[in-house]
């Protein structure tokens, strides 16, 4: 059995979770290879879906909160014959659709209309909360749940092979805003062609900046494979070098000068390489959106 490392550091991972685990599966396993309980994670994966699952660990989690709100982008499946109880192929089947009217300009032009800036219906099962309980609760504890449309923006959806037999099968890349459900996608596409549609398979490739090429297995070898919050911070925001004078100033709280500096938020880089901050130019000062202390030797 592999040890814990006695001195878990701070960084970003980029795993590539298999099918059939939880995302919180995923982070109770890094907590033990990392040896802290500091880990969490920037976006939930369905235990069906693989691919790109964003961790951070110890003082990195609050890079986190950064990155759930990023763009994302998955291939998929999408099973045109049948609708399901959860939109994908977790759930029960419900009756066979006419796939007929299915030809591959109907499913070009179904996919067009999905694409772009639309309103989207959740899954029953996600895990909006609805009064203080997660929908897919609900939802599995008999409730009938229809949630509120909210606005998505599909920035690419791509038919990238039809395959036809007992179903059709079809192989999509899609680039969506945050928030979005692929598995809505599905149904909606099979829902405007008549057939009913649920999804088979669904890989996360990229977070943000970050692609799945990138992550590595949920193994042993995880604690060497972390992404210092530095290197991090600077693929996702522009940097800020600081002198050794203006990183113990920021360190201390106080607001530095920035007499010009790009908006939104700056990785803030000490003399050593270490990320002091993110921060903010507000009136040509440093206004302090997180700041990253050392972490404790074994914390």
């Amino acid at each position: 059995m592999s040890r814990a490392p006695s001195n878990p550091a701070s960084g970003i991972l980029l795993v590539d979770k298999p099918a059939g685990l939880t995302s919180h599966d995923v982070v109770a396993r890094a907590r033990r290879l990392i040896g802290t309980r500091k880990v969490g994670h920037a976006g939930t994966l369905d235990p069906m879906a693989t691919g790109l699952l964003v961790l951070g660990a110890n003082s990195s989690t609050r890079l986190l909160t950064f990155l759930v709100g990023l763009d994302k982008e998955y291939t998929a499946t999408i099973r045109l014959g049948a609708a399901s109880t959860t939109d994908d192929a977790e759930g029960e089947l419900l009756s066979r659709g006419d796939v007929t009217g299915a030809t591959d300009d109907a499913i070009a032009a179904g996919v067009a209309a999905l694409t772009g800036d639309i309103m989207q219906r959740p899954s029953s099962v996600s895990a909006i909360k609805v009064d203080g309980k997660r929908a897919y609760t609900r939802a599995r504890e008999g409730e009938e749940v229809v949630l509120a449309e909210r606005a998505v923006t599909i920035h690419t959806f791509d038919v990238l092979r039809i395959a036809r037999g007992e179903w059709i099968d079809v192989d999509v890349r899609v680039a969506c805003s945050s928030g979005t459900y692929v598995r809505a996608l599905a149904r909606d596409l099979g829902e405007n062609l008549g057939a009913g549609g649920h999804l088979t398979m669904l890989r996360r490739t990229r977070v943000g900046p970050f692609s799945v090429e990138q992550a590595v297995a949920l193994d042993e070898t995880l604690p060497e494979r972390l992404i210092p919050p530095a290197e991090a911070a600077t693929v996702l925001f522009p940097r800020l070098d600081l002198d050794a004078g203006e990183a113990s100033a920021l360190a201390n709280g106080k607001r530095i000068a920035i007499p010009t500096a790009p908006a939104g938020p700056l990785a803030a880089i000490a003399p050593d390489g270490t990320l002091v901050g993110l921060v903010e130019a507000v009136d040509g000062r440093a206004r302090v959106l997180a700041n990253f202390p050392p972490d404790i030797v074994g914390a």
